[in-house]
């Protein structure tokens, strides 16, 4: 059978790996910084090996940090903090605190305070995500707010402001410790010393057509975080979506379907690198686009799930391809396949651990996302079933998954 031959190629595939690692070696991969540059060089020498190959840039609200501190007063002990994306420049601003506990929306009465709020687990059902506990807080008159990663000795989590330039409030994330010591009384002394600047990100696009006019849509974002490797968020998307892409090659020319491989830029940011792409497309070609097959952190639990947007044929088509796939139905706008939702095209995130909060993948966003969590066998085992899906989606005779 031919998905065995293409399977075969996946598993012996030795650039996976290789790619993988030399991703975590570009470093957390921020967008607009050297390392993301460094990865994105190596993706598109990949990418050109196996087909045409371009460079389809998209504007972002960017934003450059250049200090960021948290102080607690009037010990002047030094907090360990990561600004989140885009956060609220200010200088010296000091301010009581209070504990919000999970954060959840319908707190009142912060005015001029700096809140705190545990982060999440993000992959699961009841999640409330980050920027929903920051947009509460702000709404209520907070002055700052403090993102708490509840494990001990990970120290600070990364995210994303969704500011886009926009009003806010300083935004920052500490570890558990820090939180203890500034609950212990006292105030808080925040400081972000960046601005708000116009940017592009790369978006590397391949098309190889197959015998009809429409295609599959495979994606994976390459920016991440600069607190570690971004390793599992999500080098393991980009190398899998690599290793499919390389496998599949041969046979797409006879496919019903085409293959379309984008690799983004700023998904950390809001999913603004495709966001924009998309908006910004001939209404045409997105109409070609049958289906989006997204792999964003893919490794960190031998467990996958498809969030399936809300598209009612998803479930049961992936189903088909793997056997055991978990699914997820409502729509969850946490990577990529959001943007392709939102435009009509039937689109899926594969991703690891879901509703597993002890798992591996709980370290996301934060100084401990190395490439030790995410074994080669898992990766691998992963890779071969995102690419049992792709087969057929590729090779479906009909595909209306709408």
């Amino acid at each position: 059978m031919t998905l065995d031959t293409v399977l075969a190629s996946v598993a012996a595939d030795p650039l996976l790996w290789s790619d993988f690692n030399a991703l975590c070696d570009a470093g957390g991969r921020l967008a607009g910084s050297s390392s993301e540059s460094s990865a994105f060089t190596l993706a598109a020498v990949r990418m050109a090996a196996i087909g045409p190959t371009r460079n389809e840039p998209a504007p972002y609200a960017g934003w450059t940090c250049h200090e960021a501190r948290v102080v607690h007063e009037p010990s002047g002990e030094e907090i360990a903090c990561a600004p989140l994306l885009g956060s609220m420049p200010c200088q010296d601003l000091v301010l009581d605190v209070k504990d919000l506990g999970r954060g959840a929306p319908g707190h009142a009465g912060l005015d001029g305070l700096a809140v705190l709020a545990r982060h999440e687990y993000p992959f699961a059902t009841h999640t409330i995500h980050r920027r929903v506990k920051l947009n509460a807080a702000r709404d209520a008159g907070a002055a700052a707010f403090l993102i708490v990663q509840p494990e001990p000795g990970v120290g600070p989590v990364s995210g994303s402001s969704g500011r886009a330039g926009g009003p806010g409030i300083p935004a920052l994330g500490i570890g558990i410790e820090g939180a203890t010591r500034l609950l212990s009384g006292g105030k808080v002394r925040i400081s972000v010393s960046a601005e708000d600047r116009a940017m592009e990100t790369p978006n590397l696009i391949m098309e190889i057509p197959g015998r009809g006019p429409d295609y599959v849509v495979l994606s994976a974002h390459l920016d991440g975080h600069p607190l570690a490797e971004s390793a599992l968020d999500n080098g393991t998307g980009v190398a899998a979506a690599l290793a499919m892409a390389r496998a599949v090659r041969p046979f797409v020319e006879n496919a019903p379907r085409g293959l379309m491989v984008c690799i983004f830029g700023a998904e950390e940011w809001a999913l603004a690198g495709s966001k924009s792409w998309l908006a910004a497309m001939d209404p045409d070609r997105r109409d070609r686009m049958s289906f989006n097959l997204n792999l964003d952190s893919i490794a960190g639990s031998p467990n996958l799930t498809a969030l399936t947007s809300g598209f009612s044929k998803l479930p049961d088509f992936l189903t088909g391809a793997v056997p055991g796939l978990g699914i997820h139905e409502p729509l969850m706008t946490n990577s990529d396949h959001a943007n392709f939702a939102a435009h009509g095209v039937p689109a899926t995130r594969i991703v690891a651990g879901f509703n597993e909060p002890d798992c591996r993948l709980r370290l996301i966003l934060t100084g401990a996302d190395k490439r030790r969590l995410a074994p080669e066998p898992e990766l691998r085992a992963a890779t071969l079933a995102c690419t049992r899906m792709l087969w057929q989606a590729l090779m479906a005779p009909e595909l209306d998954l709408r």
